[in-house]
């Protein structure tokens, strides 16, 4: 399974997301890879936005090995799942797709857990306080994600919730 996480500028809440699946990933032994993007091009190569990497340590999470990507075509057909932050990027990512297969794959994150909400994961670049919220939202929508495609959706992450909240 190969899922790609996607906000506006790859530095906030696409990078926790990766991150915060990675470990979740690795926790649960699955052959999944995840990776991050930007629907944007403002950061390409450059480090996740300072706050965010601290958020993450703050988890034991380290994001520092990831670099801003932007979005590209060939994202819609290399993707099984693609994760969208916000409405505005989830009309950018459909925007690129040209085949009902290539739509299929595209949600909103929080849809995972508050189906046909289509709540946003707020940006929080202007918000210093807001990259703890965004990590706990996303932290929660990781999980429905490992249980809903998981190993066929029989693992059981409420023993992750408790390894994550002792760090």
């Amino acid at each position: 399974m190969k899922v790609l996480m996607v906000c506006l500028g790859n530095i906030c809440r696409s990078p926790l997301a990766e991150g915060i699946l990675q470990h979740k990933i690795n926790t649960f032994n699955l052959d999944w890879e995840v990776q991050s993007a930007g629907t944007g091009n403002w950061h390409i190569g450059e480090l996740p936005d300072s706050r965010s990497i601290l958020t993450a340590q703050k988890h034991g999470i380290d994001i520092t090995h990831q670099r801003g990507a932007q979005l590209k075509y060939s994202d819609l057909e290399e993707y099984d799942l693609i994760f969208a932050m916000d409405s505005s990027n989830y009309q950018n990512i459909l925007r690129l797709a040209v085949r009902d297969e290539q739509r299929k794959k595209v949600h909103l994150i929080m849809n995972m857990i508050e189906p046909k909400e289509n709540r946003s994961v707020p940006d929080p670049y202007w918000n210093d306080d807001g990259f703890e919220l965004v990590y706990e939202m996303l932290d929660k929508a990781c999980n429905a994600i490992i249980q809903k495609y998981g190993d066929d959706g029989i693992i059981n992450t409420s023993s992750s919730n408790q390894s994550d909240s002792s760090h």
